[in-house]
């Protein structure tokens, strides 16, 4: 391993003259790279790993500026120092507005240079440090918190302190201290998986340590803050995990007020068709398809299986008495719906309940599955964050609601279930009518690995309809993907690392729901 201070690009089109500065700072333990233009630095960052940039602002060619901001798109955290002879304002106002990390006046003193190297190495240093030491004490409290079998509300403070660490230690540059939270969050869900399988069926008969779940969460979340003349937005965002919320949190926090956060238990499986359907019905899956035969689809049938959730909305609504107030269903699938969200958005003000379906994590997240850039783009959970925190921020979504923030609204945002990055495979038999899901399955005569999943061979214990006399629902656990023999090596690469959902997870059940309020 390299004993050295930090890794240094340093780029100035007269780097000649600067060769007494190189020397001191290579006497002090710096690796150092001298380039003389901004081609060559953004060539050379798109395979190295450096820890700070020194970069000189007026250069022929490619200007100080145009390439930091080159420098930005690609290596949004890498530290840029700016290195000019220019005091103009405006000059050092864009490149304060381009994020850069500190700025020196030419001619640089190597004491100067070598002062604002430790400054930032440091204090990344000094961060990384105290949180792997705050996580190492937390670490026995999860450990002892995991062995004492916890109920349903403490499952939830338990993934609230993994999910906070693990947005911590993505700060840092802990590798070790992440895989070592890794590893208790795998342990975490096969205690969550135990949990669940012991307990699911008496939840869903309504028993007294029953979780708020997917069929109670408007009655018990949403209509008690519902009023007339009170413009309310309830946004389901599809797919969205608690720790994408959390990373989404600041950004709404600039025009919202949090008037509460919590999270509940999506429904198994935890997939649109059955945990949005429940949402919005107020009901399982058993029980809407009593209620509205022809409108239910399984699996198995054709048809879209979300195309009735207004109905299922207006009927809840009507069973709340709540069917005065002045309602709109609006569902966005693609920018198109989107853009009109955002041009329509004031018209909306006069319903009391305007419900928007938001598509896009979903989208997301399956195409991510399909699309090679997308497994580039979203390889594991920081940069599914990453990509979830870009999106959010230039959304139509986030723009409509920016514009009626000041309209003393009240918004809820939620979701229908989260989902897992999968990693285990776990082979699968079934006849043809198997449906083919990788983190649930149903069908006649499925044979499975039972230390794999949740299964229930009498679907009505777990609330669902049974599409066949012999219908069985399974669950993967924690990160298992269910695959067929058949081509198994191929469909194992494909959809190993992908983000899946539809199984027992604490990353797909245990979602968010926050109401906020104008400021």
């Amino acid at each position: 391993m390299s004993t050295s201070q930090g890794e240094i690009l340093w780029v100035d089109d007269e780097i000649d003259s600067l060769k007494s500065q190189i020397i001191f700072l290579k006497n002090k333990g710096y690796e150092l790279t001298p380039l003389t233009n901004g081609y060559d630095a953004l060539e050379f960052l798109k395979d190295k790993n450096i820890d700070v940039v020194l970069l000189d602002e007026s250069m022929p060619g490619l200007s100080g500026l145009e390439t930091l901001s080159k420098i930005k798109e690609m290596h949004p955290n890498l530290p840029v120092v700016m290195v000019t002879k220019n005091e103009a304002e405006n000059i050092m106002e864009e490149a304060i507005g381009s994020q850069i990390t500190d700025y020196l006046i030419k001619p640089v003193n190597p004491n100067q240079v070598l002062m604002s190297l430790k400054k930032i190495m440091d204090s990344k240093r000094l961060v990384s440090e105290k949180t792997t030491s705050a996580y190492q004490q937390d670490f026995r409290n999860l450990f002892m918190a995991l062995s004492s079998n916890p109920n349903q509300e403490e499952w939830k403070d338990l993934y609230r302190k993994l999910v906070y660490w693990e947005l911590e230690m993505g700060k840092s540059d802990s590798d070790e201290m992440m895989d070592v939270l890794q590893s208790q969050k795998t342990e975490a869900n096969t205690e969550f998986f135990k949990f669940v399988s012991k307990n699911y069926s008496n939840w869903i008969k309504g028993g007294k340590d029953a979780p708020l779940m997917s069929h109670n969460l408007f009655k018990e979340k949403i209509a008690p803050y519902l009023q007339q003349g009170k413009p309310t937005f309830l946004v389901v965002i599809d797919n969205l995990r608690y720790d994408q919320w959390k990373v989404l949190q600041p950004i709404v926090n600039d025009t919202f007020r949090i008037m509460e956060e919590d999270m509940f238990y999506s429904i198994l499986p935890t997939a649109t068709q059955y945990a949005r359907n429940a949402l919005f019905a107020g009901m399982l899956p058993i029980d809407i398809e009593a209620r509205f035969p022809d409108e239910w689809k399984n699996d198995d049938e054709d048809g879209g299986k979300n195309l009735f959730e207004e109905t299922f909305l207006r009927d809840n609504l009507q069973h709340l008495k709540l069917d005065k107030l002045k309602t709109q269903y609006i569902k966005i699938t693609n920018n198109e719906n989107g853009k009109n969200l955002e041009d329509n958005i004031h018209n909306y003000l006069s319903n009391d309940l305007t419900v928007i379906v938001y598509n896009f994590v979903d989208m997301l997240s399956h195409a991510r599955t399909e699309m090679e850039v997308l497994k580039e783009l979203a390889s594991d959970e920081i940069s599914y964050r990453s990509l979830t925190v870009s999106w959010f921020e230039h959304s139509p979504l986030y723009r409509a609601l920016k514009k009626i923030a000041d309209k003393g609204i009240q918004v809820m945002i939620t979701t229908d279930h989260g989902t897992v990055r999968v990693k285990t495979p776990s082979k699968c038999i079934g006849d043809r009518q198997t449906t083919t899901n990788l983190r649930y399955k149903h069908g006649r005569n499925l044979q499975y690995e039972e230390k794999d999943v949740l299964a229930f061979r009498d679907p009505k214990l777990a609330g669902l309809p049974r599409p066949n006399v012999n219908s069985t629902f399974i669950f993967g656990k924690g990160d298992v993907f269910l695959c067929y023999p058949n081509n198994y090596n191929h469909f194992v690469n494909y959809y190993k690392n992908t983000f899946q959902h539809g199984g027992v997870s604490l990353e797909e059940m245990l979602v968010p729901v926050i109401r906020l309020q104008s400021k």
